[in-house]
């Protein structure tokens, strides 16, 4: 059996990591019960940057393989925005509903058809002895006018993926990690980790 720390607060991630990498000989480590859980500055300049300074040091606390990923929203009419900022758009103390509010209020003039947006995530495995892998995933989509559906989280509510008429939210939690950048970059890491508990 291996450990394999969960470098995350966010209990939505937590969920969907453990839901794709259901993989027999993988025990996960998460910050429940444990007050002493690092806390990582992410000031990288990219979503990778970002994904290996958490797996990075929560590795080297816990002296285990460690599991990050850092994802946000791009949308093309905002010319990538919110992008690596898209936890933190309507400022450092914003909350979800803060943040798709304040997408909606920059997209209330923007058309349909120039709404096009895209989830992307950065996986990171990061080993004690210094080596890093990593995957990445993305979900086309578009940004819908209004919130609608109550599962998910983060942006979920408002984005519509490319050939869906429901938003992430609405979605079941399998549909989601079938299509969404986590899932889609946690399935090609998924090797990867396989291979380190053969």
């Amino acid at each position: 059996m291996m450990t394999v720390v969960l470098a995350t607060k966010n209990a939505g991630k937590i969920a969907e990591i453990k839901a794709v990498l259901d993989i027999p000989g993988v025990a996960w480590l998460t910050c429940e019960g444990q007050p002493d859980w690092p806390e990582v500055v992410e000031d990288g300049p990219t979503f990778l940057a970002n994904a290996t300074l958490k797996a990075r040091a929560l590795a080297d606390f816990f002296d285990r393989p460690a599991l990050a990923d850092d994802s946000g929203l791009e949308v093309e009419a905002l010319d990538g925005r919110p992008g690596i900022n898209s936890a933190r758009f309507a400022g450092p103390a914003g909350i979800d509903d803060d943040n798709i509010s304040k997408l909606l209020y920059a997209l209330r003039d923007v058309p349909a058809e120039k709404r096009s947006a895209q989830f992307v995530a950065v996986v990171v495995l990061a080993m004690p002895d210094g080596r890093v892998i990593s995957a990445t995933g993305a979900c086309r989509g578009a940004i819908n006018t209004a919130r609608r559906g109550a599962r998910g989280f983060g942006y979920d509510p408002v984005f519509l993926p490319l050939g869906y008429e429901k938003t992430m939210a609405e979605l079941t939690a399998e549909e989601k990690n079938s299509l969404s950048h986590r899932g889609r970059a946690l399935r090609r890491l998924r090797p990867s980790l396989e291979a380190k508990i053969r």
